[in-house]
């Protein structure tokens, strides 16, 4: 039997809190072939960030990735050291050294293939394997680089190497009890989910939900791994990411609220109103390998319209970047950005299959005063853009609204 077990950079953020997880992979090793799959400790990733920008405020996309691959590095040697140190065999992995082989996009590589050969002589001589999470290599023998994957990578790794290995569980651990019906921080009713759709799971996650990346939920769904997510300082039921079934339409239509604060809204004024414009706005930005969300064309007027977009926080700079030249070749007047904006999204299989939930989500937003900048949806998701203050009173509202409390 193999397990593969990943741990989130709060779970093994010092060194108790490090033995603890090494007790815990110890434990299950007793009783299966493990990999455990880590995150760099608590903030050191951002601090990696922070430290690199205070050198070079527009740092180079490579060396970022080879910088900031070392928090997992780090962690990954930390905890077979630990492991060593309570009389274990293990042995640590860098993503590169475990097989992970990457396409070469700085910060957000995919995974193209895994050559899991080093990891299983490694279970065969009786090791506990430990991967360095959220990063691979390029597939380039003279010249190869270190990628990383991005947002979440660490979860990504995890699942991508249970399929590879056709492992018989894979177990994401963090600081929280498993999946919720809405960020249990802001809502205090909020309930925990005992099992989850990989679909509901990816629309939670793209749309803010931190518990799980979406990457991750992606693969899973398509190698069919079913995913547990748990806390790794508690010994509780977590929940289980799986294929969709018959039971789970017996249940409230709307599973969860997810939101996301850290998003900018970009606003392109005065854009042309004519073919191709609109594609070249946005295949420079896919050029740049910058993700939107929530496009919204305006009326056109006298020829021309305006065109808004939100982008991540950590794309604005790179994205006002991107646009200079486009903006320029087609004439469009000026680029307003608005920080002060958050999405607030309902999820659920069941919305496709119930009418009237776009009105009780309007209903309950309206209640409250708050004010919808645009509105985008799915089969299984509407999403609001609104005011990023009026973000936790919106989640309460809608939380009430649909009654998730009795989940």
């Amino acid at each position: 039997m193999i397990i593969v077990q990943k741990y989130g950079g709060s779970s093994v953020a010092n060194p108790d809190k490090m033995k603890a997880v090494a007790a815990r992979i110890a434990e299950t090793s007793k009783k299966a072939c493990v990999v455990a799959v880590v995150s760099a400790m608590g903030d050191t990733t951002d601090e990696l960030i922070a430290l690199a920008k205070q050198i070079n405020p527009m740092p180079d996309g490579r060396e970022m990735d080879k910088l900031l691959a070392t928090g997992e590095q780090a962690s990954s040697a930390l905890m077979a050291l630990a492991l060593q140190a309570a009389g274990n065999t293990a042995v640590s992995l860098t993503g590169g050294q475990a097989g992970i082989i990457t396409e070469k996009v700085p910060s957000k590589a995919r995974i193209r293939k895994i050559d899991a050969r080093r990891i299983k002589q490694e279970l065969d001589s009786g090791k506990i394997v430990v991967v360095a999470g959220f990063q691979g290599i390029t597939d380039n023998v003279s010249s190869a680089d270190i990628t990383t994957l991005g947002r979440g990578g660490s979860d990504t790794t995890a699942v991508a190497l249970a399929a590879a290995l056709n492992a018989d569980k894979c177990e994401i651990y963090t600081d929280v009890d498993g999946v919720f019906t809405a960020d249990p921080r802001v809502e205090p009713d909020a309930r925990k989910l005992d099992s989850i759709s990989y679909e509901e799971m990816l629309e939670l996650a793209g749309q803010g939900a931190r518990v799980m990346h979406s990457r991750a939920v992606e693969v899973g769904e398509l190698y069919g791994v079913e995913i547990l997510v748990a806390n790794s300082s508690k010994q509780t039921p977590g929940t289980l990411i799986k294929k969709e079934d018959a039971n789970m339409e017996i249940r409230n239509p709307v599973r969860g609220i997810a939101h996301d604060t850290d998003i900018a809204r970009l606003t392109i004024v005065g854009v042309p109103d004519r073919p191709g414009i609109a594609y070249k706005i946005f295949h420079g930005l896919a050029e740049a390998n910058i993700s939107v969300d929530v496009i919204v064309q305006n009326v056109s007027e006298a020829g021309v319209t305006d065109l808004s977009f939100t982008v991540t926080n950590a794309d604005l700079d790179k994205t006002r970047h991107a646009l200079g030249p486009v903006l320029k070749e087609i004439g469009a007047k000026d680029l307003v950005t608005d920080p002060n904006v958050a999405k607030i999204s309902i999820v659920g299989s069941g919305i496709r299959s119930h009418p009237g939930y776009a009105d009780r989500m309007f209903g309950a937003l309206a209640e409250e005063s708050i004010n919808i900048l645009s509105i985008t949806t799915s089969e299984i998701r509407i999403t609001c853009l609104i005011d990023k203050e009026k973000v936790k009173q919106g989640i309460r509202a809608l939380h009430k609204a649909f009654e998730l409390e009795k989940v």
